[in-house]
């Protein structure tokens, strides 16, 4: 975050600067002007403190937490208001630059203060405002006896940051009411610490699926992004996530395949450990999942970070059929309208929401089931996917 701060500065003043001048139209009080970049000098300061604080600790966590939220109500009515203004400087131009039109004004402020509203609720409600996703995808040479097999996926639960037992039950109730033939959850149960999950294993327990609920790990349930007193302190955190899978009714895959049976047919299920891009741990290895497992098998794959896909998966000499992913969160935020999707994230992942398809191989990317650093979603709202699989003739 450090090397990123010049930019982030940069890009904060100059939105602030713009809309200041909408600001400064209407505003005459040279206490209220002085307060507008007052809460930008203590929003800088969050920054700062951010970046000194101790790596992993609890009270980065908080600050980061808290200051996403202001950052976010403060920056996101500003940038977004800002068109107004950037149309009426075009038609300035022709004109000599004559004073700004207070009714400018007052729409570029109206237009903040909705904007303002819609990411208050994103950080109050939307953290639990779950949404089914549904899409079904075409094989030919999917069994038969599994034509109109159904999957729900969830993903990035971050269990640490949950503090509203009836919001996460509203979720899981949403994942039972699908009652689809499996359950998959693809990684990032915690944040950091196995002893998060302590609270929720009982209502995560409760999830139920005929033919089984499987998982696997993400990057965050190594226990990389905090220190430990020894490493042995962290190996004993592994494997008690390990265990907690166990307890919650998941059968964690860890770089190894399984069969799911029906009616005397088979597809194959795999699922790898973490594996990305960007400084992200590697510690999956597809060769081990998938040895074994015939050529010809109809492949189902579970791996966290949807950079795999592009960098082993769609080069790996056997076809994986389809590729069940999470990881990017859609970044908690974003514009998902008649068609548009947008989010920043979307400047770091090639894939980075929904379904994509390369020859013949597909994959999902997941919006996530819980939230990480801020502490809502905007736009990006929590994900219930169910995925049916069909055989085409």
């Amino acid at each position: 975050m450090a090397k990123r701060l010049p930019l982030i500065i940069l890009l904060w003043l100059g939105t602030d600067l713009y809309f200041y001048q909408a600001v400064q139209t209407l505003v005459n009080s040279g206490a209220l002007l002085w307060s507008y970049w007052l809460i930008d000098l203590l929003l800088m300061s969050g920054i700062v403190a951010v970046i000194f604080a101790r790596r992993g600790s609890r009270s980065q966590q908080t600050l980061i937490t808290w200051l996403m939220g202001l950052m976010l109500l403060a920056f996101v009515p500003r940038l977004f208001s800002l068109p107004v203004l950037l149309v009426e400087d075009i038609t300035r131009l022709f004109r000599g630059f004559p004073p700004r039109a207070l009714w400018v004004s007052e729409l570029t402020l109206a237009t903040a203060a909705v904007l303002l509203l819609i990411v208050l609720f994103g950080i109050t409600r939307g953290r639990h405002f779950y949404r089914v996703r549904r899409e079904t995808i075409y094989f030919p040479d999917l069994p038969e006896a599994f034509d109109g097999f159904t999957i729900t996926q969830i993903t990035d639960v971050h269990s640490g940051s949950f503090t509203n037992a009836g919001g996460v039950q509203k979720g899981l109730d949403l994942v039972n009411a699908q009652h689809s033939d499996v359950i998959l959850f693809t990684g990032d149960l915690v944040n950091n610490q196995a002893s998060e999950m302590a609270r929720w294993i009982p209502a995560f327990a409760a999830l139920k699926a005929p033919m089984g609920k499987f998982s696997v790990l993400g990057n965050h349930d190594y226990g990389d992004y905090i220190h430990w007193e020894t490493p042995e302190a962290k190996r004993t955190n592994l494997a008690r996530l390990k265990q907690v899978h166990a307890e919650i009714g998941f059968r964690l895959l860890l770089d190894e395949a399984i069969t799911l049976q029906k009616d005397g047919q088979a597809i194959t299920l795999l699922g790898v450990e973490n594996w990305g891009k960007g400084g992200f741990h590697q510690y999956g290895d597809l060769k081990k999942a998938t040895a074994g497992v015939p050529d010809d098998a109809f492949k189902i794959l579970m791996s966290h970070d949807p950079s795999h896909w592009e960098g082993v998966t769609l080069e790996h000499h056997q076809h994986i059929h389809l590729t069940l992913s999470g990881h990017t969160h859609g970044m908690q935020f974003g514009i998902e309208l008649f068609g548009l999707k947008w989010s920043p994230i979307k400047y770091v992942y090639k894939q980075w929401l929904g379904l994509y398809q390369d020859n013949g191989r597909f994959l999902y990317v997941n919006r996530g089931f819980g939230f990480l650093g801020l502490k809502g979603r905007i736009g990006m709202w929590p994900e219930v996917a169910v995925i049916t699989l069909k055989r085409k003739s």
